[in-house]
């Protein structure tokens, strides 16, 4: 039986950032490669994600780049990306969970759940629960959740309605889903408590990007206020830091915005709220709901 390809070299750790195609995804990417990190760079669409792979190899000349493609919209890709990168890396040093999008209407993903929830919390979920194992054999090893800003007040999670089969409202929901990212990011240090990898969650910071690409309209107006908000380059410093930082080593459970810790939702802190929120989303996505082993 051969041995299977190899996607990257094991002579530099090996970060995998979802949702880096453009935007904020592309510019984290293009960050850790300046730091010397083989970028495994996960997006929708081939022809973007190759081109975002191109731009962080222009920038970070010396460094290998690769592109993967997934649609988060299904649980079934989610879980072959899974497997492909189990089989090509050597090993995986940090997974930063990035990608996301806004429904303004509701739209239900290829395995019928309302698919806000399902790219944004459930996508991540799996991916990062398929790939603990590789991530739980190095000496450190991280996880980095983005999530937003908007959760940070958000004092309630409807968990016998997460599909938001009652009421859509487009904002609402993503700032729920925003809510799921802390949450889990929360949770999921909890149950690696004592182990060699961290979870933390942050806010990249106000930016116009493709997360709006459903709105034509919002676009066209952040576009005009670009002067007051920050750039994608800007944006990605915060899931930088979290990412390389010496100062963040052992550091689990926290939440950050502008570089420096933060106050998340006070739900967060409900560890009740966290569980069931886990055992609904494992329950979702198909594994076992039990503590991270």
């Amino acid at each position: 039986m051969s041995e299977p390809t190899r996607l990257l070299p094991d002579s530099h750790p090996i970060c995998i950032v979802t949702g880096a195609s453009a935007g904020i995804g592309r510019e984290t990417a293009r960050g850790m490669a300046e730091r010397g990190y083989s970028v495994v760079l996960i997006g929708r669409d081939a022809a973007r994600t190759e081109s975002a792979a191109d731009y962080v190899r222009a920038h970070a000349r010396g460094t290998t780049a690769v592109a993967k493609l997934c649609d988060f919209s299904s649980l079934a890709a989610v879980r072959g990306l899974a497997a492909e990168l189990l089989a090509g890396l050597p090993r995986i040093d940090v997974l930063i969970n990035n990608a996301g999008l806004w429904h303004p209407r509701r739209v239900l993903s290829r395995d019928g759940i309302e698919d806000t929830l399902a790219v944004n919390h459930l996508a991540p979920f799996l991916l990062t629960n398929l790939l603990l194992p590789r991530l739980r054999s190095l000496p450190e090893a991280r996880v980095v959740v983005v999530s937003s800003r908007l959760h940070e007040k958000r004092t309630r999670l409807d968990l016998d309605d997460l599909q938001s089969t009652k009421k859509y409202q487009g904002l609402s929901v993503y700032t729920q889903s925003k809510l799921c990212n802390a949450l889990f990011s929360r949770e999921l240090a909890e149950r690696l408590r004592g182990s060699s990898v961290t979870s933390n969650a942050l806010h990249p910071g106000d930016v116009v990007s493709d997360i709006l690409r459903e709105r034509p309209l919002l676009r066209f107006f952040g576009r005009l206020a670009n002067a007051f908000v920050d750039t994608p380059t800007t944006a990605a410093r915060t899931s930088i830091h979290v990412a390389t930082s010496p100062e963040l080593r052992g550091v689990s459970g926290a939440y950050f915005k502008k570089e420096k810790p933060a106050q998340s939702s006070p739900l967060c802190e409900d560890r009740a709220v966290r569980e069931r929120l886990w055992q609904i989303s494992a329950e979702l996505v198909g594994i076992d709901g039990g503590a991270v082993q």
